[in-house]
């Protein structure tokens, strides 16, 4: 589970005190998977540093499991906007580095990898380097290197985003089918409604700058098979639009 309470984060610059994050709260259940959307600047980057343990300075709590966020003994995956692969890596070294990283065993693990390669189908592509891949296919690679270290929480910055909109589809389906057989503790950040409401369980809306949780959405068509062609999916997203809109004029 992961918990976050009463959570502030401020920064000061040049002798200015800036509010980023304002009484944040909100829980995720073990294997859940939720989609946060805010303006620009609201804090959402922030938000992942936090849970990743990148920024240690912070009021309130954040715990993964009954635990604070430490790094050092949990497995927290990350998967940023420009998917974080080494360029001087294979996609298979690159598969391996997170569980290396954490001084796992690849013996213990090749049969896992194996099974991952067939999911997100990357089988035959092992001995590639990013650079002669598609952005769809490096995509896959991040999928399957934070997939195979079986973390406690995995925190997806826009990873999408880069991708044309009929490729951002199909990976959005690979890691949902992909998630479907792993259950892991998912946040991803997103700009997009759309992405949101097919990808979250839950959808937490953030206001500007102090970013605050402005609602939480238990999310009805969450893995509802060929949702994105059915009415009640395009009257969720619009309800959502209105609700943003709503926000970001007050």
């Amino acid at each position: 589970m992961i918990r976050i309470k009463d959570l502030a984060v401020t920064y000061q610059s040049q002798g200015t005190k800036y509010t980023v994050l304002k009484d944040i709260n909100l829980e995720l259940g073990a294997g859940e998977t939720c989609a946060i959307i805010g303006p620009s600047g609201c804090g959402k980057s922030t938000l992942l540093k936090i849970l990743a343990g990148i920024i240690k300075g912070f009021e309130g709590t954040v715990e993964i499991n009954g635990q604070p966020v430490m790094p050092h003994k949990q497995k927290i995956g990350f998967i940023p906007q420009n998917y974080g692969l080494l360029l001087w890596k294979n996609v298979y070294q690159n598969i391996l580095l997170g569980v290396k990283i954490k001084k796992e065993k690849e013996a213990d693990v090749k049969e896992s990898l194996e099974v991952l390669l067939q999911q997100l189908g990357l089988t035959g592509l092992e001995n590639r380097y990013p650079r002669e891949l598609s952005g769809g296919q490096q995509q896959r690679v991040a999928l399957a290197r934070s997939f195979l270290l079986k973390p406690d929480l995995l925190l997806m910055d826009e990873p999408f985003s880069a991708l044309d909109a009929m490729t951002r589809e199909e990976i959005q389906n690979v890691y949902l089918q992909t998630w479907k057989k792993n259950s892991i503790s998912t946040i991803l950040v997103t700009h997009h409604v759309e992405e949101a409401v097919y990808l979250g369980q839950k959808i937490v809306l953030l206001t500007g700058s102090p970013g605050t949780v402005s609602k939480v959405i238990d999310n009805p068509l969450f893995g509802v098979e060929g949702i994105r062609s059915r009415q009640e999916f395009f009257r969720l997203c619009l309800e959502i639009r209105k609700m943003i809109k709503e926000d970001w004029e007050k």
